[in-house]
Protein backbone atom coordinates (compact mmCIF):
# COMPACT_ATOMS: atom_id res chain seq x y z
CA UNK A 1 0.00 0.00 0.00
CA UNK A 2 0.93 3.73 0.00
CA UNK A 3 3.05 5.02 2.29
CA UNK A 4 0.63 6.48 5.06
CA UNK A 5 -0.22 5.75 8.67
CA UNK A 6 -3.91 5.78 9.31
CA UNK A 7 -5.38 7.65 12.23
CA UNK A 8 -6.43 5.39 15.46
CA UNK A 9 -8.87 3.26 15.30
CA UNK A 10 -10.16 5.20 18.43
CA UNK A 11 -10.63 8.50 16.78
CA UNK A 12 -14.05 10.02 16.75
CA UNK A 13 -16.49 8.88 13.84
CA UNK A 14 -16.39 12.43 12.10
CA UNK A 15 -14.04 15.43 12.54
CA UNK A 16 -16.63 17.78 14.00
CA UNK A 17 -16.42 15.54 17.25
CA UNK A 18 -13.07 15.58 17.80
CA UNK A 19 -12.62 18.30 20.11
CA UNK A 20 -15.69 17.09 22.05
CA UNK A 21 -15.79 15.97 25.58
CA UNK A 22 -15.07 11.71 25.83
CA UNK A 23 -18.79 11.77 27.68
CA UNK A 24 -20.50 14.05 25.16
CA UNK A 25 -23.17 12.70 23.10
CA UNK A 26 -24.05 15.29 20.65
CA UNK A 27 -20.39 17.18 19.80
CA UNK A 28 -21.05 21.54 20.62
CA UNK A 29 -21.64 23.41 18.17
CA UNK A 30 -18.72 25.37 16.51
CA UNK A 31 -18.22 29.31 17.39
CA UNK A 32 -18.81 31.63 14.78
CA UNK A 33 -16.63 31.69 11.95
CA UNK A 34 -14.74 29.05 13.70
CA UNK A 35 -15.02 25.77 11.87
CA UNK A 36 -11.78 24.98 11.18
CA UNK A 37 -11.93 23.43 7.86
CA UNK A 38 -9.28 20.89 6.42
CA UNK A 39 -6.97 22.96 3.85
CA UNK A 40 -7.46 22.16 0.52
CA UNK A 41 -5.14 19.95 -1.26
CA UNK A 42 -2.42 20.87 -3.82
CA UNK A 43 -3.82 21.62 -7.37
CA UNK A 44 -3.37 19.05 -10.10
CA UNK A 45 -0.01 18.76 -12.05
CA UNK A 46 -2.35 18.71 -14.91
CA UNK A 47 0.95 20.25 -17.40
CA UNK A 48 3.31 17.73 -15.93
CA UNK A 49 1.08 15.05 -17.00
CA UNK A 50 0.56 16.34 -20.28
CA UNK A 51 4.01 15.91 -20.91
CA UNK A 52 4.77 12.69 -19.50
CA UNK A 53 1.82 11.22 -21.03
CA UNK A 54 2.67 12.81 -24.71
CA UNK A 55 5.90 9.98 -24.83
CA UNK A 56 3.39 7.35 -25.24
CA UNK A 57 0.14 8.97 -27.08
CA UNK A 58 2.74 10.33 -30.29
CA UNK A 59 3.69 6.51 -30.65
CA UNK A 60 0.17 5.26 -29.99
CA UNK A 61 -1.86 7.26 -32.53
CA UNK A 62 1.31 7.24 -35.26
CA UNK A 63 0.58 3.54 -35.13
CA UNK A 64 -3.04 3.93 -35.43
CA UNK A 65 -2.93 6.65 -38.23
CA UNK A 66 -0.24 6.01 -40.24
CA UNK A 67 1.85 3.02 -39.76
CA UNK A 68 -1.04 0.56 -39.80
CA UNK A 69 -4.02 0.10 -42.16
CA UNK A 70 -6.63 0.00 -39.89
CA UNK A 71 -10.68 -0.51 -40.97
CA UNK A 72 -12.04 2.93 -40.86
CA UNK A 73 -14.81 1.26 -38.40
CA UNK A 74 -12.66 0.12 -36.21
CA UNK A 75 -10.25 3.13 -35.69
CA UNK A 76 -13.53 5.33 -35.35
CA UNK A 77 -14.60 2.98 -32.73
CA UNK A 78 -11.21 3.73 -30.89
CA UNK A 79 -11.06 7.10 -31.32
CA UNK A 80 -14.79 7.68 -29.58
CA UNK A 81 -13.49 5.20 -26.95
CA UNK A 82 -10.38 7.99 -26.88
CA UNK A 83 -12.50 10.81 -26.89
CA UNK A 84 -14.79 9.68 -24.09
CA UNK A 85 -11.92 8.84 -22.19
CA UNK A 86 -10.46 12.10 -22.51
CA UNK A 87 -13.63 13.74 -21.45
CA UNK A 88 -13.25 10.91 -17.96
CA UNK A 89 -9.94 12.50 -17.48
CA UNK A 90 -11.13 16.00 -17.00
CA UNK A 91 -14.21 15.11 -14.75
CA UNK A 92 -12.06 13.04 -12.66
CA UNK A 93 -9.40 15.63 -12.24
CA UNK A 94 -12.37 17.95 -11.18
CA UNK A 95 -13.82 15.08 -8.90
CA UNK A 96 -10.68 14.20 -6.95
CA UNK A 97 -10.89 17.75 -5.01
CA UNK A 98 -14.55 17.34 -4.64
CA UNK A 99 -14.29 13.57 -2.95
CA UNK A 100 -11.31 14.50 -0.74
CA UNK A 101 -13.50 16.79 1.43
CA UNK A 102 -15.94 14.12 1.67
CA UNK A 103 -13.54 11.84 3.07
CA UNK A 104 -11.79 13.93 5.17
CA UNK A 105 -14.72 14.33 6.88
CA UNK A 106 -15.30 10.61 7.98
CA UNK A 107 -11.60 10.46 8.73
CA UNK A 108 -10.34 8.68 5.79
CA UNK A 109 -7.21 10.24 5.71
CA UNK A 110 -3.27 9.07 6.40
CA UNK A 111 -0.15 10.36 7.02
CA UNK A 112 2.71 10.28 4.60
CA UNK A 113 4.96 7.96 6.62
CA UNK A 114 8.29 8.83 4.14
CA UNK A 115 8.10 12.45 5.15
CA UNK A 116 7.62 11.82 9.13
CA UNK A 117 9.55 14.43 10.89
CA UNK A 118 9.04 17.01 8.27
CA UNK A 119 5.71 19.52 8.09
CA UNK A 120 4.20 17.32 5.26
CA UNK A 121 4.48 14.46 7.20
CA UNK A 122 1.90 16.24 9.43
CA UNK A 123 -0.65 16.78 6.84
CA UNK A 124 -3.99 14.58 6.79
CA UNK A 125 -3.66 12.96 2.98
CA UNK A 126 -7.25 12.11 2.14
CA UNK A 127 -7.30 8.39 1.36
CA UNK A 128 -9.29 5.58 -0.85
CA UNK A 129 -9.46 8.20 -3.51
CA UNK A 130 -9.31 5.39 -6.54
CA UNK A 131 -13.00 5.26 -5.91
CA UNK A 132 -13.54 8.32 -7.98
CA UNK A 133 -11.25 6.84 -10.57
CA UNK A 134 -13.37 3.47 -10.38
CA UNK A 135 -16.64 5.06 -10.97
CA UNK A 136 -16.00 7.43 -13.66
CA UNK A 137 -14.01 4.34 -15.42
CA UNK A 138 -16.94 2.47 -15.26
CA UNK A 139 -19.66 5.73 -16.24
CA UNK A 140 -17.13 6.07 -19.41
CA UNK A 141 -17.23 2.39 -20.20
CA UNK A 142 -20.50 1.87 -20.08
CA UNK A 143 -21.94 5.00 -22.20
CA UNK A 144 -19.17 3.33 -24.54
CA UNK A 145 -21.74 0.82 -24.98
CA UNK A 146 -24.13 3.22 -27.12
CA UNK A 147 -21.67 4.01 -29.75
CA UNK A 148 -20.39 0.55 -30.04
CA UNK A 149 -22.36 -2.35 -28.76
CA UNK A 150 -25.57 -3.67 -30.71
CA UNK A 151 -28.43 -5.36 -28.87
CA UNK A 152 -27.28 -8.76 -30.07
CA UNK A 153 -23.69 -8.30 -30.10
CA UNK A 154 -21.50 -11.65 -29.25
CA UNK A 155 -19.09 -9.05 -27.27
CA UNK A 156 -21.98 -7.29 -25.09
CA UNK A 157 -22.44 -10.35 -22.11
CA UNK A 158 -18.39 -10.68 -21.62
CA UNK A 159 -18.22 -6.61 -22.06
CA UNK A 160 -20.54 -6.34 -18.84
CA UNK A 161 -18.90 -9.60 -17.00
CA UNK A 162 -15.89 -7.64 -17.45
CA UNK A 163 -17.52 -4.70 -15.86
CA UNK A 164 -19.32 -6.46 -13.17
CA UNK A 165 -16.13 -8.23 -11.95
CA UNK A 166 -14.31 -4.54 -12.01
CA UNK A 167 -17.17 -3.12 -10.37
CA UNK A 168 -17.11 -6.11 -7.94
CA UNK A 169 -13.42 -5.59 -7.35
CA UNK A 170 -13.63 -2.16 -6.29
CA UNK A 171 -16.46 -2.51 -3.76
CA UNK A 172 -14.32 -4.68 -2.39
CA UNK A 173 -11.39 -2.19 -2.30
CA UNK A 174 -13.31 0.34 -0.97
CA UNK A 175 -14.88 -1.91 1.74
CA UNK A 176 -10.64 -2.86 2.70
CA UNK A 177 -10.01 0.43 2.80
CA UNK A 178 -12.64 1.28 5.11
CA UNK A 179 -12.42 -1.85 7.39
CA UNK A 180 -8.46 -2.38 6.80
CA UNK A 181 -8.75 -6.65 6.69
CA UNK A 182 -5.90 -8.52 6.98
CA UNK A 183 -3.48 -8.97 4.32
CA UNK A 184 -4.89 -13.27 3.94
CA UNK A 185 -8.09 -11.97 3.77
CA UNK A 186 -7.10 -9.80 0.92
CA UNK A 187 -5.94 -12.24 -1.03
CA UNK A 188 -9.48 -14.12 -1.38
CA UNK A 189 -11.52 -10.47 -2.25
CA UNK A 190 -10.13 -10.98 -6.12
CA UNK A 191 -11.14 -14.30 -6.27
CA UNK A 192 -14.67 -13.23 -5.36
CA UNK A 193 -14.87 -10.84 -7.69
CA UNK A 194 -13.73 -12.70 -10.91
CA UNK A 195 -16.49 -14.82 -10.36
CA UNK A 196 -18.85 -12.43 -12.98
CA UNK A 197 -16.25 -12.93 -15.51
CA UNK A 198 -15.76 -17.00 -15.22
CA UNK A 199 -19.27 -17.58 -15.29
CA UNK A 200 -20.21 -15.36 -18.52
CA UNK A 201 -16.80 -16.38 -20.58
CA UNK A 202 -17.70 -18.14 -23.67
CA UNK A 203 -14.24 -17.82 -25.40
CA UNK A 204 -12.23 -20.51 -26.14
CA UNK A 205 -10.33 -22.62 -23.78
CA UNK A 206 -7.26 -23.91 -26.09
CA UNK A 207 -3.75 -23.08 -26.02
CA UNK A 208 -1.66 -23.10 -29.13
CA UNK A 209 1.69 -25.26 -28.40
CA UNK A 210 4.75 -23.83 -28.42
CA UNK A 211 6.25 -25.43 -32.48
CA UNK A 212 9.54 -26.57 -30.77
CA UNK A 213 7.10 -28.97 -28.13
CA UNK A 214 4.40 -30.39 -31.12
CA UNK A 215 7.21 -33.02 -32.24
CA UNK A 216 6.66 -33.77 -28.17
CA UNK A 217 3.09 -33.21 -27.42
CA UNK A 218 1.46 -34.46 -31.01
CA UNK A 219 -1.04 -31.60 -30.49
CA UNK A 220 -0.92 -28.22 -32.57
CA UNK A 221 -3.89 -26.72 -30.20
CA UNK A 222 -4.60 -28.09 -27.04
CA UNK A 223 -8.00 -27.24 -25.07
CA UNK A 224 -7.51 -27.28 -21.33
CA UNK A 225 -11.17 -26.69 -20.61
CA UNK A 226 -11.61 -25.92 -17.23
CA UNK A 227 -8.30 -25.62 -15.55
CA UNK A 228 -8.28 -22.69 -18.33
CA UNK A 229 -10.61 -21.21 -16.35
CA UNK A 230 -8.42 -21.60 -12.60
CA UNK A 231 -5.74 -20.15 -14.99
CA UNK A 232 -7.63 -17.09 -15.46
CA UNK A 233 -8.64 -17.41 -11.99
CA UNK A 234 -5.35 -17.12 -10.94
CA UNK A 235 -4.35 -14.48 -12.92
CA UNK A 236 -7.20 -12.21 -11.80
CA UNK A 237 -5.70 -12.62 -8.48
CA UNK A 238 -2.07 -11.95 -8.94
CA UNK A 239 -2.39 -8.87 -11.14
CA UNK A 240 -4.52 -7.39 -8.10
CA UNK A 241 -2.59 -8.06 -5.51
CA UNK A 242 0.59 -7.61 -7.38
CA UNK A 243 0.25 -4.09 -8.01
CA UNK A 244 -1.04 -3.76 -4.15
CA UNK A 245 1.91 -5.00 -2.90
CA UNK A 246 4.57 -2.99 -4.97
CA UNK A 247 3.91 -0.17 -3.55
CA UNK A 248 5.11 2.44 -0.83
CA UNK A 249 6.06 5.53 -2.39
CA UNK A 250 4.61 8.65 -3.80
CA UNK A 251 3.40 8.09 -7.57
CA UNK A 252 4.13 4.05 -7.39
CA UNK A 253 0.70 2.30 -7.65
CA UNK A 254 -0.66 5.04 -10.28
CA UNK A 255 2.51 4.86 -12.26
CA UNK A 256 3.37 1.36 -12.80
CA UNK A 257 -0.62 1.23 -13.94
CA UNK A 258 0.06 3.61 -16.52
CA UNK A 259 3.37 2.35 -17.72
CA UNK A 260 1.89 -0.80 -18.33
CA UNK A 261 -1.40 0.61 -19.59
CA UNK A 262 0.32 2.14 -22.31
CA UNK A 263 2.31 -1.00 -23.02
CA UNK A 264 -0.94 -2.96 -23.87
CA UNK A 265 -2.60 0.07 -25.92
CA UNK A 266 0.61 -0.25 -28.13
CA UNK A 267 0.66 -4.25 -27.87
CA UNK A 268 -3.23 -4.21 -29.08
CA UNK A 269 -2.90 -2.17 -31.84
CA UNK A 270 0.23 -3.75 -33.22
CA UNK A 271 -1.63 -6.78 -33.08
CA UNK A 272 -4.57 -5.32 -34.74
CA UNK A 273 -2.76 -4.11 -37.86
CA UNK A 274 -0.82 -7.12 -38.10
CA UNK A 275 -3.63 -9.56 -38.20
CA UNK A 276 -6.01 -10.05 -40.91
CA UNK A 277 -8.74 -12.43 -38.31
CA UNK A 278 -11.92 -10.26 -37.59
CA UNK A 279 -12.27 -12.51 -34.29
CA UNK A 280 -8.74 -11.82 -33.61
CA UNK A 281 -9.03 -8.17 -34.17
CA UNK A 282 -11.87 -7.87 -32.17
CA UNK A 283 -10.62 -9.57 -29.24
CA UNK A 284 -7.67 -6.89 -28.84
CA UNK A 285 -10.30 -3.92 -29.81
CA UNK A 286 -12.13 -5.28 -26.25
CA UNK A 287 -9.01 -4.74 -24.78
CA UNK A 288 -8.80 -1.23 -25.81
CA UNK A 289 -11.90 -0.19 -24.74
CA UNK A 290 -11.34 -1.07 -21.35
CA UNK A 291 -7.64 0.12 -21.12
CA UNK A 292 -8.29 3.26 -22.66
CA UNK A 293 -10.76 5.27 -19.80
CA UNK A 294 -8.50 3.29 -17.43
CA UNK A 295 -5.56 5.19 -18.38
CA UNK A 296 -7.24 8.36 -18.86
CA UNK A 297 -8.68 8.04 -15.59
CA UNK A 298 -5.23 7.03 -14.22
CA UNK A 299 -3.92 9.73 -15.53
CA UNK A 300 -5.83 12.45 -13.87
CA UNK A 301 -5.42 10.53 -10.10
CA UNK A 302 -1.84 10.76 -11.01
CA UNK A 303 -2.14 14.17 -11.36
CA UNK A 304 -2.76 14.49 -7.24
CA UNK A 305 -0.56 11.50 -6.56
CA UNK A 306 2.18 12.36 -8.08
CA UNK A 307 5.30 13.40 -5.13
CA UNK A 308 4.29 15.08 -3.36
CA UNK A 309 1.16 13.64 -3.25
CA UNK A 310 -1.95 15.68 -1.96
CA UNK A 311 -4.00 11.99 -2.24
CA UNK A 312 -3.22 8.67 -1.31
CA UNK A 313 -5.20 6.05 -3.67
CA UNK A 314 -6.36 2.89 -1.48
CA UNK A 315 -6.53 -0.50 -2.08
CA UNK A 316 -9.57 0.55 -4.29
CA UNK A 317 -7.32 1.76 -6.80
CA UNK A 318 -5.14 -0.78 -6.89
CA UNK A 319 -7.55 -3.63 -7.12
CA UNK A 320 -9.58 -1.38 -9.50
CA UNK A 321 -6.27 -0.88 -11.92
CA UNK A 322 -5.14 -4.85 -11.26
CA UNK A 323 -8.89 -6.75 -12.30
CA UNK A 324 -9.08 -4.10 -15.53
CA UNK A 325 -5.50 -4.86 -16.92
CA UNK A 326 -6.34 -8.56 -15.74
CA UNK A 327 -9.85 -8.72 -17.87
CA UNK A 328 -8.02 -6.94 -20.55
CA UNK A 329 -5.59 -9.57 -21.09
CA UNK A 330 -7.51 -12.85 -20.34
CA UNK A 331 -10.62 -11.29 -23.10
CA UNK A 332 -7.93 -10.13 -25.31
CA UNK A 333 -5.89 -13.36 -25.33
CA UNK A 334 -2.40 -12.21 -24.53
CA UNK A 335 -1.81 -13.58 -20.92
CA UNK A 336 1.08 -14.74 -21.77
CA UNK A 337 2.11 -10.79 -22.91
CA UNK A 338 0.46 -9.68 -19.48
CA UNK A 339 2.90 -11.46 -17.22
CA UNK A 340 5.90 -10.13 -19.05
CA UNK A 341 4.44 -6.83 -18.57
CA UNK A 342 4.21 -7.40 -15.17
CA UNK A 343 7.61 -8.86 -14.43
CA UNK A 344 8.56 -5.99 -12.03
CA UNK A 345 5.82 -7.24 -9.83
CA UNK A 346 6.80 -10.71 -10.15
CA UNK A 347 10.09 -10.10 -8.59
CA UNK A 348 8.10 -7.88 -6.00
CA UNK A 349 6.35 -10.98 -5.35
CA UNK A 350 9.16 -13.46 -5.06
CA UNK A 351 11.10 -11.03 -2.77
CA UNK A 352 7.97 -10.56 -0.49
CA UNK A 353 7.16 -14.07 -0.81
CA UNK A 354 9.37 -15.32 2.65
CA UNK A 355 7.83 -12.48 4.38
CA UNK A 356 3.97 -13.01 2.86
CA UNK A 357 4.49 -16.87 3.91
CA UNK A 358 5.42 -16.41 7.22
CA UNK A 359 8.96 -17.74 7.07
CA UNK A 360 10.59 -14.23 7.98
CA UNK A 361 8.90 -11.45 10.18
CA UNK A 362 6.83 -9.54 8.22
CA UNK A 363 6.02 -5.54 9.90
CA UNK A 364 3.00 -3.72 8.73
CA UNK A 365 4.63 -1.60 6.56
CA UNK A 366 7.44 -2.61 4.27
CA UNK A 367 9.33 0.91 3.83
CA UNK A 368 12.26 2.19 3.70
CA UNK A 369 13.89 4.37 6.65
CA UNK A 370 13.50 7.92 5.64
CA UNK A 371 16.25 10.66 7.00
CA UNK A 372 14.47 14.46 7.51
CA UNK A 373 17.22 15.50 7.61
CA UNK A 374 18.67 15.07 4.31
CA UNK A 375 15.08 14.16 3.15
CA UNK A 376 16.59 11.06 1.63
CA UNK A 377 15.19 6.82 1.73
CA UNK A 378 17.66 3.97 2.72
CA UNK A 379 16.51 0.40 2.21
CA UNK A 380 15.68 -1.89 4.34
CA UNK A 381 16.28 -5.83 4.59
CA UNK A 382 12.41 -5.89 4.05
CA UNK A 383 11.54 -7.83 0.63
CA UNK A 384 10.53 -5.61 -1.74
CA UNK A 385 11.45 -4.41 -4.69
CA UNK A 386 11.69 -0.35 -3.40
CA UNK A 387 14.03 -1.82 -1.02
CA UNK A 388 15.80 -3.71 -3.35
CA UNK A 389 16.90 -0.73 -5.47
CA UNK A 390 17.52 1.56 -2.54
CA UNK A 391 19.97 -1.37 -1.05
CA UNK A 392 21.85 -2.08 -4.58
CA UNK A 393 21.91 1.83 -5.91
CA UNK A 394 22.25 3.31 -2.58
CA UNK A 395 20.09 6.33 -0.71
CA UNK A 396 17.89 9.02 -2.65
CA UNK A 397 14.87 10.88 -2.42
CA UNK A 398 11.52 9.87 -2.88
CA UNK A 399 10.67 11.09 -6.15
CA UNK A 400 13.84 9.75 -7.49
CA UNK A 401 13.35 6.47 -6.39
CA UNK A 402 10.02 6.72 -8.20
CA UNK A 403 11.10 7.43 -11.48
CA UNK A 404 13.30 4.98 -11.38
CA UNK A 405 11.37 2.13 -10.56
CA UNK A 406 8.86 3.34 -13.33
CA UNK A 407 11.73 3.52 -15.76
CA UNK A 408 12.41 -0.52 -15.02
CA UNK A 409 9.24 -1.02 -15.42
CA UNK A 410 9.21 0.31 -19.19
CA UNK A 411 12.40 -1.22 -19.47
CA UNK A 412 10.40 -4.45 -18.80
CA UNK A 413 7.93 -3.53 -21.40
CA UNK A 414 9.94 -2.74 -23.65
CA UNK A 415 11.95 -5.98 -23.21
CA UNK A 416 8.61 -7.74 -23.81
CA UNK A 417 8.04 -6.30 -27.39
CA UNK A 418 11.70 -7.50 -28.09
CA UNK A 419 10.83 -11.44 -26.77
CA UNK A 420 7.56 -11.35 -28.74
CA UNK A 421 9.89 -9.77 -31.96
CA UNK A 422 12.78 -12.31 -31.41
CA UNK A 423 9.95 -15.42 -30.98
CA UNK A 424 7.62 -14.60 -33.73
CA UNK A 425 7.86 -18.07 -36.21
CA UNK A 426 9.83 -19.83 -33.92
CA UNK A 427 7.87 -20.21 -30.59
CA UNK A 428 4.32 -19.79 -32.01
Amino acid sequence: MAAKKRPSTAAPATVTAVNSPESSITPPKPKSGDTSPDPPIAPAKVYLIFKMSSIFLIPYFYLIFYHYKIESELRRSILINAIVSLIGFFVTVTMIPVASKYVLRRNLFGYDINKKGTPQGSIKVPESLGIIVGAVFLVVAILFQYFNFTADSNWLVEYNAALSSICFMMLLGFVDDVLDVPWRVKLLLPSIAALPLLMAYAGHTTIIIPKPLVSYVGLKILDLGCIYKLYMWLLAIFCTNSINIHAGINGLEVGQTVVIAAAILIHNIMQIGASADPEYKQAHAFSIYLIQPMLATSLALLSYNWYPSSVFVGDTFTYFAGMTMAVAGILGHFSETLLIFFLPQVLNFLLSLPQLAGIIPCPRHRLPKFDPQTGLLTGTNDGTLVNFFLRQLGRMSEQSLCVVLLVFQAICCGFCFLLRWLLTGWYK
